[in-house]
């Protein structure tokens, strides 16, 4: 035995890294306490165990594998107990669970233990072998030759066993010899048992099988006299069910037998190990546990009931009693694992096994079960699908949608199939971490700003969107040039932070990066995206336009009830040379609104249609207000000045000499034109006048000396006539506007020295009180301005 124990570990060391869980081995029953059943080996870095979780069915022949380090390897035994009396008629298989621990790795699998039947291990056993034996009694009037009693021994099916009666059976004390075979069957002698009542025929059977083994026992037959009544059942067959859950003990039915004195014995089956009958009352009652998980065999039973009479035991009935065992639901189902507990990306791809549920019912093992997925949080949620016992992902697991996301709790209920209806509930917990998958972007835009914007407006905000969740989890980057913009990294509001000048710049084009965040498991992973975003700067009005030149002087001849063009008044923009829409507007000096403005050309307008001859020469000092048109805001203007001699027309010929002369004022050149009259008169024109001087002279002389009063009131009139300019303050919405009051005077045309004497062709600033002013380069003459 000590080297078959030896060979048995030496070839469990051998094959143990070639063979992983689940082993089957088989064991014959007649291996006794202490019995190395298997070995095996195992390396582990750390401090392993070995534990034995159940067995099935429950027993106590096994006892918990024993760990030993031998060579550096680790060795486990699994051994019987002291208590093991291994039996394949009574249990056949064990089913061993085994767990392995080897610092954080665990696993589990069953060991199969088959339990083989030894030819050589029968032996005698039962009342057969006992010293007082077996005790039959047969009436006398049973047939000569029939059955009186089985003899049933364990390994009685095996060929080879024989049966022998050793005792004697000679006359007189025997009417004939009994007979038994190989499979146990007695047999009443030929002669039959007539006249033998009351008598006790004890005989000695031996059994013989293998090779010189054996075994005896004895066999009692008591003749009882002829019955001198009948006893009987009232039906031959009688159903009855039971719970499981009946303790030992418990009455099960009573049966009843006509006739009296009636005891009752259980024929078939011998032994009965679930159930007995009371002699005298006949009362069944169940003498095990009737677990079905753990003898499945017991739910239907096959009683066979004799009632006979007591002193007449040939008085007999049988009756066959079916008993149903009905299984009670006591206890739910048992699930592994009892707790799931389990993190997965959002990104899982549908149709992932998150877990297989591997559920028993105690009650009743290999039953259907029905599994049933309840969702807590968030309630009605679809992302998880319970496919029979496989938990999957469904296609609706996404982190980007508020409230689908980070956990999801569930539960498994796990239904029986028994009476009443016993359920399990698996807490499920499901922890899903985001995914950063989608990278942020935003919608080009396009700001308008004025160039007169201060620093720090507000132009607008960039507007970043992400399909991941949280979607304001953004911030935004400037990228590069120019550094006149500024974007707020968390709102996203770009903002102005230096002056802008159309004129220089009217577009300007930059990236906004956006770059997210706290969307992904890893903090550092990141996602970013771009876009452009166009500032256009308004125009806005701020420069004067500037008049070429600023100052004129010029005289003109006006043809009576007609208009006379003066000139044209010329200005631009310098800066902006495309601003080309002008507003032009007398401001000042427009006395008896003579004068009048067709766009940009100044027109005389003379419509007295009757002469009012003579006719003096005026000046007018006309202010011209040029203020720019169009959209653009404010609105600012320049005055020009412009100088007209009125020198009304006679009827003679007049000569345009043009003078040009400089006027240093603001650096600009200025064309002054003079005219200068003188008279040629035609010939019939001379000859009417000096006809019309005679008449006059001879006819009216009083006449002549008032003529001549008038011409020296004439004479005394001042050669040079002097103006008087006053300066007002006109004040428009864009700003002062200087106007002047013009003063009338009267002007001789036959003096040109004095037209002459008006001609200012230069310009200066007075250097005591800054006061600019034209003079005459020729006269010295003066006008302030």
């Amino acid at each position: 035995m000590v080297l078959l124990r030896s060979l048995v570990l030496l070839l469990a060391l051998v094959v143990s890294d070639h063979h992983c869980l689940p082993w089957f081995i088989n064991v014959s029953e007649s291996q006794g306490p202490g019995t190395i059943l298997h070995s095996f080996s195992f390396n582990c870095s750390y401090t392993p165990t070995v534990e034995l979780l159940h067995v099935k069915p429950n027993t106590t022949f096994f006892n918990s594998p024993s760990l030993t380090r031998w060579q550096g390897t680790y060795v486990v035994k699994m051994t019987l107990s002291s208590t093991a009396r291994l039996d394949a008629l009574t249990v056949n298989h064990y089913e061993l669970q085994l767990r392995f621990t080897c610092g954080n790795h665990v696993m589990e699998g069953p060991l199969f233990v088959d339990v083989q039947r030894d030819p050589g291990h029968i032996q005698c056993a039962g009342r057969f072998a006992s010293p007082a034996g077996e005790i039959i009694q047969v009436p006398e009037t049973v047939t000569p030759g029939s059955l009186l009693y089985t003899l049933l021994l364990p390994g009685l099916e095996f060929q080879g066993v024989k049966m022998s009666i050793t005792s004697a059976q000679d006359p007189p004390y025997f009417p004939g010899p009994f007979s038994i075979n190989g499979q146990g069957c007695l047999r009443s002698p030929s002669q039959g048992l007539r006249g033998q009542a009351s008598k006790v025929f004890q005989l000695q059977i031996l059994v013989t099988f293998g090779q010189g083994r054996s075994c005896h026992g004895m066999l009692t037959v008591k003749v009882l006299p002829a019955p001198s009544s009948r006893v009987s059942f009232l039906e031959q067959a009688q159903n009855i069910t039971i719970p499981e859950n009946l303790v030992p003990g418990s009455k099960v039915v009573q049966l009843q037998a006509q006739g009296s004195d009636v005891r009752y014995e259980i024929l078939s089956p011998v032994p009965c190990r679930l159930f007995s009958i009371g002699r005298v009352d006949g009362v069944v009652r169940t003498t095990a546990p009737l677990e079905l998980a753990q003898a499945p065999g017991a739910r239907v039973t096959r009683l066979q009931v004799k009632a006979f009479k007591r002193l007449q035991t040939w008085a007999s009935a049988e009756l066959d009693l079916w008993v149903y065992v009905q299984s009670v639901n006591r206890w739910p189902p048992r699930c592994l694992p009892a707790l799931l507990v389990t993190q997965i990306p959002e990104t899982t791809p549908v149709g992932t096994v998150l877990n297989t549920f591997t559920c028993t019912d105690p009650d009743s093992p290999g039953s259907t079960l029905d599994y049933r997925l309840l969702f807590h949080s968030p309630p009605g949620a679809a992302s998880l699908y319970l496919r029979d016992r496989v938990l999957e992902v469904n296609a609706t697991l996404d982190c980007d949608t508020p409230g689908t996301c980070f956990q999801h709790t569930a539960s498994i209920l796990v239904f029986d199939s028994d009476q009443p209806l016993m359920a399990t509930e698996v807490p499920v917990l499901v922890a899903v971490t985001p995914v950063n998958e989608f990278s942020p972007a935003c919608v080009p835009r396009t700001f308008r700003v004025r160039e007169d914007a201060g620093p720090y407006t507000l132009l607008g905000s960039v507007v970043g969107t992400d399909r991941d969740y949280p979607h304001n989890s953004i911030e935004y980057y400037i990228s590069g040039w120019p550094t006149v913009f500024a974007v707020d990294r968390l709102s996203g509001e770009v903002r102005l932070l230096g002056p802008l000048d159309y004129e220089l710049q009217k577009l300007y084009r930059f990236t906004v990066l956006l770059t997210d965040h706290s969307q992904d498991q890893d903090p550092t992973y990141h996602r970013s995206g771009s876009c452009t975003i166009t500032i256009e700067v308004e125009d806005v009005n701020d420069h004067v336009p500037e008049c070429e030149p600023p100052f004129q002087e010029l005289t003109i001849h006006p043809h009576l009830g007609r208009s006379t063009e003066v000139t044209k008044v010329s200005c631009r923009v310098p800066q902006e040379p495309q601003r080309l829409a002008f507003s032009y507007s007398i401001v000042g000096g427009n006395s008896q609104s003579r004068f009048s403005l067709q766009g940009d050309i100044l027109v005389y307008n003379d419509l007295m249609l009757v002469p009012h001859w003579p006719e003096q020469p005026r000046t007018y000092e006309l202010l011209i207000r040029v203020a720019d048109a169009g959209p653009s805001i404010p609105h600012l203007s320049t005055t020009a000045t412009v100088i007209v001699h009125l020198v009304p027309w006679r009827a003679s010929t007049v000569a345009t000499i043009t003078h040009g002369a400089t006027v240093p004022s603001m650096t600009t050149p200025l064309l002054v034109t003079d005219t200068e009259a003188f008279w040629q008169p035609e010939p019939w024109f001379v000859v009417v006048l000096t006809v019309t001087g005679t008449l006059l002279l001879l006819a009216l002389g009083w006449l002549v000396s008032r003529l001549l009063q008038r011409l020296a009131q004439v004479l005394q009139a001042p050669s040079k006539p002097t103006q008087a300019l006053m300066r007002n303050s006109f004040r428009g919405p864009e700003g002062a506007i200087e106007g002047f009051v013009e003063a009338p005077r009267m002007e001789t045309p036959q003096a040109p020295s004095s037209v002459m004497s008006l001609h200012f062709d230069g310009r200066a600033q007075d250097s005591r009180t800054g006061r600019d002013y034209l003079f005459n380069t020729r006269t010295g003459a003066r006008r302030w301005l």
